[in-house]
């Protein structure tokens, strides 16, 4: 029963990690792809338009990196951005490192 129990614990302590890793990997990844899909739908408003499309990405993307500037400028945005995806981990890595105490009392 003892091993029944270690193997509950050790598997809700992978689910807890994957669900975390997932999260994490969210948040940074939306940091990356939310400046590409500001480009794609400024290329498709310029299509709507008239501008043909590769015209359209001449001018949507100095566009979106002016915003990218202008947001990067801001203080302390930048760094408050990052430090909420770091505490993500540390807050993933204790709720995964408190099951150890649980499966080292299943052990005996």
């Amino acid at each position: 029963m003892n091993k029944l129990n270690l193997i509950l614990v050790r598997l809700l302590q992978f689910v807890v990690f994957s669900v975390f890793t997932f999260v994490v990997i969210t948040y940074f990844g939306a940091l990356v792809l939310l400046p590409l899909d500001a480009v794609a739908i400024l290329v498709k408003i310029m299509g709507l338009v008239g501008i043909h499309g590769f015209i359209g990405a001449l001018i949507a993307i100095p566009a979106v990196g002016y915003l990218c500037l202008k947001v990067y400028k801001i203080p302390g945005l930048c760094q408050m951005v990052i430090d909420t995806g770091i505490d993500l981990i540390k807050t993933g890595r204790a709720k995964v490192e408190a099951f150890n105490p649980i499966a080292d009392a299943v052990k005996g």
